[in-house]
């Protein structure tokens, strides 16, 4: 007992002199006490971003937290976060290495996961033109309206039923639709999918990623933890980790034996394809690195392809269908908006014909609801960088190494940046170009490594909702307000799945059919 009580008070001391040598170096403040070992991981509650919020509320936007043997800057105001972002950008635009980005995110090498260089640049590059270019999408627009009008059949038939739709799934299922359409050319869910069983394997385990995302590994901050109990989390990550890897090699192989037929029926041309029509034919995401591949096969190995096929499929859909459910539920809350944004499109688009996305320029308001959506519910309420060399914040010194925390949700819902913010509002973003005010809004983040699938999602939920607006009624099921309790989860979904009631308004119906 003697032995142990000694090495207790001897871990007290180190800690206690490292934390007194710290006071001097002008760090920002921290909150207290700072626990031995521990550090600030007693402060760490669900939802992180409410009780990071209470901190910053406490004792101001710019803190030094201690999670274990991790530093974490904690900023929550739009200047603090406008001069990491900027004057720090390329300080601070790697991410922490966390189990998960080894596990899920092939040795920290995805686009997500990377650390800045020319790898994560290349990957970027690649991104943002072959798949989320304007071109690109414009290319591609006839997959988004194709599925945007599929759903809106769905809810049809729902509707027609009984009256009742539960939309979380519907959306959910809209995103991977469209997201797989684009990066494999195959769609998942609905009526025509190829295979129900793959689909099934497939959505189990995007559904197993988001929960483990969800999971708070202790072993990111104490390291030793895993050696005590905490390797049943790592196992769990790396059999999905492989499990999502023979989902990502399958559509690989499925595609690279598409193109030995089509080379060996005619010299690169699919089969039954003039050369002229093979030019034309749009090409997906898939392809497109595989002809890459040919060229670099040094570079474009499979597992560099694999890893931005899952980024893709993970950031693309999970965020955007949480956003659609966000926005149908505040609008059943406020019916009066609802109703504004139904005369909105009348008058702009008529009702002989439905909404289409060269449309939503010319509908202010419906971009106001959803920039008001994603301000009081950001789809990504914290954003996680890590500094890569020595710098400083508000006039801090800031170690390199340092895990960067940006409390958006904080930022947006603070009264000293927005009036009334816990009110839905969406009058305030009249005149507002896009969905970014400074650093006050910035729900797809800034800087070298923000959203840059920011284009498609705006595109998405604008068309989708647009939709299900311009050619339904909907209403709560009860008199009770609908349910805005927020659920865990990194980006930020319902705690309740919404469940509305809708018919079809109008002609609409035939416009579906």
């Amino acid at each position: 007992m003697e032995i142990i009580y000694m090495i207790l008070s001897i871990i007290a001391t180190i800690w206690l002199t490292k934390f007194a040598f710290v006071r001097n170096r002008n760090l920002p403040p921290s909150p207290f006490p700072c626990l031995p070992i521990l550090g600030h991981l007693y402060l760490v509650k669900s939802p992180l971003y409410r009780a990071l919020g209470k901190l910053s509320n406490r004792y101001g936007p710019i803190l030094m937290l201690q999670f274990g043997t991790r530093k974490a800057l904690l900023v929550s105001s739009p200047a603090a976060v406008e001069e990491c972002l900027t004057t720090n950008d390329v300080t601070f635009a790697n991410r922490p290495h966390l189990l998960a980005g080894k596990h899920l995110g092939y040795d920290y090498t995805t686009l997500s996961w990377s650390s800045y260089g020319d790898h994560w640049r290349n990957l970027h590059r690649i991104a943002s033109l072959e798949l989320l270019s304007a071109h690109r999408l414009q290319s591609l627009n006839h997959i988004r309206v194709e599925e945007v009008r599929l759903l809106a059949k769905k809810v049809y038939g729902r509707a027609m039923e009984d009256g009742m739709v539960e939309m979380k799934s519907m959306f959910f299922e809209l995103m991977l639709n469209v997201m797989m359409m684009m990066i494999a050319g195959k769609r998942y869910y609905g009526e025509s999918v190829a295979d129900v069983e793959e689909a099934g394997r497939f959505k189990e385990t995007v559904m197993e990623t988001f929960v483990l995302m969800e999971t708070t590994n202790v072993s990111d901050y104490l390291p030793w933890w895993k050696w005590v109990g905490g390797r049943e989390l790592e196992k769990k990550m790396v059999a999905l980790g492989e499990k999502r890897d023979r989902i990502m090699q399958g559509l690989l192989e499925e595609h690279k034996r598409k193109l030995v037929v089509a080379a060996a029926k005619g010299g690169g041309i699919e089969a039954g394809m003039t050369e002229k029509e093979e030019k034309k034919k749009k090409k997906n995401l898939i392809e497109v690195l595989l002809i890459l591949q040919e060229k670099e096969p040094e570079y474009y190995k499979d597992e560099v392809i694999k890893g931005l096929m899952q980024v893709l499929l993970s950031a693309g859909t999970d965020t955007s269908s949480g956003t659609m459910e966000w926005m149908l539920s505040l609008l059943l809350n406020n019916p009066q908006v609802l109703k504004q944004a139904q005369a909105e499109i009348e008058d702009c688009v008529g009702k002989d014909r439905l909404i289409n996305e060269s449309d939503i320029s010319n509908l202010p308001y419906l971009r106001c609801i959803v920039n008001e959506t994603m301000r009081l519910y950001p789809p990504g309420p914290l954003v996680f960088h890590e500094s890569s060399k020595d710098c400083t914040v508000g006039g801090y010194n800031i170690p390199s190494g340092t895990m960067l925390l940006m409390n958006l949700w904080a930022m947006q819902n603070d009264p000293k940046n927005w009036e009334d913010p816990k009110t839905f509002k969406p009058d305030r973003f009249r005149g507002l170009q896009g969905s970014r005010d400074g650093f006050k809004l910035m729900p797809f983040g800034s800087g070298r490594r923000s959203c840059p699938a920011e284009n498609l999602a705006m595109r998405m939920v604008g068309l989708a909702l647009g939709t299900l607006i311009q050619c339904f009624e909907w209403e709560r099921v009860g008199e009770e307000m609908i349910d805005m309790t927020e659920g865990t989860g990194l980006t930020m979904p319902k705690a309740k799945p919404l469940v509305a009631k809708c018919q079809p308004r109008g002609n609409m119906a035939k416009l579906l059919f």
